[in-house]
């Protein structure tokens, strides 16, 4: 693996860096936060999860290798992605929200990360927490006319094809972008829960038993009432120290409370393990809900300075208080997408020796799909920067396809970047793939029937209990040609392929239908002779 690194980064050391930031802050008024119970002593050693002894994926033996994870995420903090402005409309924001959707469709993606919660909020119908400012540029205020963003998107989004995963900040309560703190807030229904840090924004205290316990309630709030496909934490944990002008966070209240209850860790491991301890029950709470629901992470790109030996940069485990091997290495999350922005060339930083490592570190054979920044000029060698970590990632994954792009905004903005993704790696729809350690039993074989009419053959199919059946594919294979295949909705029965094509008029020769379910399986592939 080693020589491999090595020889990409020299094959790639002309390319250029990539650097993205996702908050841009802005001040706010103090409000003075009051003491609340905090976390009883944590133990020092958390319990792994359970692993289910089939580890061994199903095979469904089909034609062509046809996984791989493409993700976009959509920001909705300071009106990143969408909506593109607070207040907009219903059917403004609806009309956004689908040319968004049909983007991601038409460029053969299968998945979006739709941020829900940015600061303590919602854009969907809570009880828990109030709407967000970005949606209707007031706080707590419904959209007008009424409907609800979030089934919207899922909807939407399945409709295309696509799998839906709720992006959700865990611990920010409110951002410097937010505007006005409305009496809705957490920061003043709970202000035992919140502190403020010094460029404004405010944040949950992650040792605070009612921060854990209210953002769990919000995450299995979603989970229970909205068919979702995924939940997503990124690499918000404890604040970045900047946010507070390189000064400590401020939880001396809750640290003098765990000191006065007898606690014995350090400060910083007792940040960390209250992080870790939150981590672990929200993987839990959603497998005990809806196992098929994946979560997901997004940590900083790099876990620690020297690992590997070479590498430099901030110290997550240091700053952020975030474990992010621990929660890999203990298979707390059913996908990982630690954010690598920096180019293939990178000294300190380089792509795919960082992805070396983290690989090296997925003992529990968690699917890894990194996040790619894919902003930048949009000039060639960024097109060929963005191409080549794709391809790299495949190399280096080749069991385990997939990525998820920071974020769709340089994707719509540059054309000539996202034509030439579609062109290249994404030339084919693919499927997500599977997640063994969720379920490993395939669906049932489709019977499928071909019938001649005219110059095409109509194939149709279906199987007997069809309501966990998320997706089809329709393979098939002409004389002289190799296999090919079409990815269809759940919805579609049927098909229709030409008896003939080309020049030379090549019949199709065979055909095969599988059935795909919510967690990825394909049934068998049957292979069916046309006469």
């Amino acid at each position: 693996m080693k020589k491999t690194i090595l020889s990409l980064l020299v094959l790639f050391m002309f390319f250029f860096s990539c650097k993205t930031a996702k908050d841009a802050p802005q001040p706010q008024p103090p409000v003075t936060p009051e003491p609340e119970e905090v976390v009883e002593e944590i133990p020092e050693e958390i319990e792994a999860p359970e692993t289910p002894k089939d580890e061994v994926k199903w095979d469904p033996k089909t034609p062509k290798n046809i996984e791989e994870f493409r993700a976009a995420w959509v920001a909705t903090v300071a009106n990143i992605n969408w909506p593109s402005k607070p207040g907009l409309s219903t059917s403004e924001q609806q009309k956004e929200a689908l040319e968004l959707l049909d983007f991601l469709e038409e460029h053969n993606f299968n998945a979006v990360v739709f941020q829900v919660r940015p600061q303590a909020d919602a854009l969907y119908d809570s009880e828990i927490e109030p709407w967000s400012y970005y949606l209707t540029g007031e706080q707590g205020e419904a959209p007008e006319p009424y409907y609800d963003p979030l089934k919207f998107w899922v909807n939407a989004a399945h409709e295309r094809g696509l799998e839906l995963h709720v992006w959700l900040n865990p611990y920010r309560a409110h951002h410097t972008a937010g505007k006005e703190i409305s009496e809705k807030s957490v920061i003043k229904t709970n202000p035992d829960l919140v502190v403020e840090l010094e460029n404004g924004m405010w944040w949950m205290d992650p040792a605070q038993k009612g921060t854990q316990d209210r953002s769990s309630e919000v995450v299995m709030d979603i989970v229970k009432r909205y068919d979702i496909d995924g939940v997503h934490f990124d690499d918000y944990f404890y604040p970045y120290d900047s946010y507070n002008n390189g000064k400590d966070f401020p939880d001396d209240l809750s640290w003098r409370a765990y000191q006065t209850a007898g606690g014995k860790l350090s400060r910083g491991d007792w940040r960390r393990e209250s992080v870790n301890v939150f981590i672990k029950r929200i993987y839990e709470e959603i497998k005990a809900e809806k196992p098929h629901v994946k979560f997901g992470l997004s940590p900083f790109g790099i876990w620690r300075p020297g690992y590997p030996e070479s590498i430099q940069g901030y110290d997550q485990y240091d700053k952020l208080y975030a474990d992010a091997k621990l929660w890999l290495n203990e298979g707390w999350i059913d996908y990982y997408t630690p954010q690598l922005y920096w180019k293939i060339s990178q000294l300190g930083q380089s792509f795919p020796e960082l992805l070396g490592w983290w690989k090296s570190e997925n003992t529990k054979n968690r699917h890894l799909w990194p996040g790619m920044n894919v902003g930048g000029e949009g000039d060639e060698m960024h097109i060929t920067e963005v191409i080549n970590q794709i391809m790299i990632t495949r190399g280096m994954l080749p069991e385990n396809k997939g990525a998820v792009h920071w974020s769709i905004a340089p994707l719509l903005k540059y054309n000539k970047l996202a034509e030439a993704i579609k062109e290249g790696p994404y030339k084919k729809k693919m499927l997500v793939p599977p997640s063994p350690w969720l379920d490993n039993t395939p669906p049932a074989i489709p019977s499928v029937t071909a019938n001649e009419n005219r110059d095409k053959i109509e194939i149709t199919w279906g199987v007997e209990n069809d309501s966990d059946i998320k997706q089809w594919v329709v393979y098939f294979k002409y004389e002289t040609g190799n296999w090919d295949y079409k990815i269809l909705n759940a919805d579609k029965r049927s098909q229709d392929l030409q008896k003939e094509v080309g020049e030379k008029k090549r019949k199709l020769q065979k055909i095969g239908v599988t059935a795909v379910d919510r967690t990825g399986n394909q049934s068998e592939f049957i292979e069916i002779e046309i006469n």
